[in-house]
């Protein structure tokens, strides 16, 4: 029997049972859609984590405190969080210690409850110098930002984002008027332009003020979160991190870097560890959806043997009529690998559809600038997982169907 003639008898077999070959593909559709979706979505968050990331320019380099989490459930690293002081600040500062640093940009930050006459609103505060808004690419829509005689001063003034402003003032003019934050007043000078919501860090709900203000009168700290080194080119950040690693190690009394209460992170190694993190993921939800596959496979193996028995007399017509025991098989695997094929195509599509909308959904009532991307692995990893469930789970039924003797076939009840 051709190829041709094989496809068509197979096309109607399946077409004589509508229903059951719509439920039977159902597992199909639900587990490639699933992955259609994950994957997608997974390319989707690496792509706007790398651009938070990128934001920050390639020449940056973060110094944080306490030791390097080795993995997702190692606590040691955030035992020593208070590792980084001022005097490692300002000797930060001092060229002769790192002389191929640009800018030196210290970071502290806390939840607050921020008030205004009776409006209360819960903001993010973030604590820095004037530099923060070159290095973030922050503007101010009304207002200025703040500067470093603010710092230097301890002036209580802050910048708030767009959404602060809105929660606090509504339509009052916020430029002049008085926040509260622990007890504390803070004038406002400057309002941040709205943007979409960042990965990282939604400016629109923060309040930015001196460094030196935020640590004594909202935070009560004497130490920092961060330090941003920003190199004077990309060449020279390896340069960079051997100054800055060296600094802080004589700083604190370090002779053993297994020791260091601090670690350094550059972009690319975020980079790396971001795309790791969400490949991590990917595997493991695809491997949580794949079970649906399984599911379906082992139904649709069902459906073809119940379907074997009920066309007993049908395959004992066509070996009398010349039919081979291969022309039998190519029957019956070709109606387990219809069926697989069209969910895996119908699974494509509902995923693709999927993933639209829930990148849609993130852009339009999340605020984040979540891009959709069509991944084309996804695609060849459903039509390929969905072409071979067919082979896997079809090709016993069909052997069955093939090795009926046509005579007994004949005579059955």
């Amino acid at each position: 029997m051709r190829f041709q003639d094989s496809l068509i008898t197979a096309k109607k077999g399946i077409s004589v049972h509508k229903n059951r070959s719509a439920l039977t593909v159902l597992g199909i559709v639900i587990g490639i859609a699933s992955i259609m979706t994950i994957m997608s979505m997974g390319q989707s968050a690496e792509g706007l984590v790398m651009g938070e990331i990128q934001r920050f320019g390639p020449s940056n380099i973060f110094l944080l405190p306490g030791r390097q989490p080795s993995g997702p459930t190692d606590a040691a690293g955030t035992l020593l969080n208070d590792s980084l002081k001022q005097k490692d600040f300002e000797d930060l500062q001092k060229k002769s210690n790192v002389p191929g640093a640009k800018n030196i940009i210290p970071y502290v930050f806390g939840y607050v409850t921020t008030s205004y006459d009776s409006e209360i609103y819960d903001a993010m505060v973030m604590g820095s110098t004037e530099l923060i808004e070159k290095n973030f690419d922050l503007s101010v829509s009304r207002g200025v930002f703040f500067e470093m005689r603010d710092v230097e001063e301890k002036e209580k003034v802050a910048v708030i984002g767009d959404k602060v402003r809105e929660d606090l003032f509504g339509n009052i003019d916020p430029i002049g008027e008085k926040i509260q934050m622990k007890n504390q007043k803070f004038r406002v000078i400057g309002v941040l332009e709205p943007e979409g919501q960042g990965s990282f860090i939604d400016f629109n709900k923060a309040v930015i003020a001196p460094y030196t203000t935020v640590q004594e009168s909202v935070l009560g700290i004497r130490y920092f979160n961060r330090i941003v080194v920003e190199a004077e080119s990309i060449e020279k950040v390896p340069e960079v991190i051997r100054d800055v690693k060296s600094l802080i190690r004589s700083n604190h009394n370090i002779d053993d870097p297994e020791k260091d209460d601090f670690f350094i992170q550059t972009q690319e190694g975020i980079v790396d560890q971001v795309k790791t993190i969400t490949g991590i993921l990917t595997v493991l939800l695809s491997s949580v959806a794949a079970i649906s596959l399984v599911v379906g496979g082992v139904g649709i193996m069902n459906i073809m043997l119940v379907s074997v028995t009920e066309r007993t007399r049908e395959i004992g017509l066509r070996k009398a009529l010349g039919a081979t025991n291969g022309d039998i098989l190519a029957q019956f695997l070709y109606e387990a690998l219809l069926l697989t094929g069209l969910g895996g195509i119908i699974g494509v599509i509902l995923g693709t559809i999927l993933t639209f909308a829930l990148s849609y959904a993130a852009r339009t009532f999340a605020g984040l600038d979540f891009p959709f991307i069509f991944s084309v692995r996804g695609l060849m990893l459903g039509i390929g997982v969905s072409v071979s469930i067919g082979i896997v789970f079809g090709i016993f039924p069909a052997k069955k169907a093939s090795k009926k003797s046509p005579i007994e076939s004949l005579h059955y009840e």
